[in-house]
């Protein structure tokens, strides 16, 4: 039976454990990199299912910036897809945490594929 009167964080848990399932089905050779956000933060790691480590991290906490918005979160993109490439790590999949992907969320994205990660 469908559920009609669902509210915003009910709707992001149920597409994140949508997305983990199809990325966990499809992309179990490629890491993952997920993509967490806050009010104030925009926090990254990269995921390997094989191994269940974390490879790389970066958040706009980590590099002390002062908040989460999108110039913030470029400069997030571009540090994780550096510490990637220095690992000879180009290609991943992208988990967008249950967030739509606008915003924050394409402005971290936009800024890894600029410095050359893919996804």
């Amino acid at each position: 039976m469908k559920q009609t009167n669902i509210n915003r964080s009910t709707r992001r848990i149920m597409r994140h454990a949508r997305i983990t399932k199809k990325l966990r089905l499809i992309d179990n050779h490629r890491p993952v990199l997920i993509v967490v956000k806050s009010n104030l933060h925009i926090s990254v790691q990269v995921w390997d299912y094989k191994t269940n480590k974390i490879i790389v991290a970066s958040s706009s906490k980590q590099l002390k910036l002062k908040n989460g918005n999108k110039e913030n979160a470029r400069t997030v993109g571009s540090d994780i897809a550096n510490k990637l490439i220095a690992k000879n790590i180009i290609e991943v999949a992208f988990d967008t945490g249950g967030s739509k992907y606008h915003g924050r969320i394409a402005a971290l994205a936009d800024a890894a594929r600029a410095v050359g990660l893919k996804f």
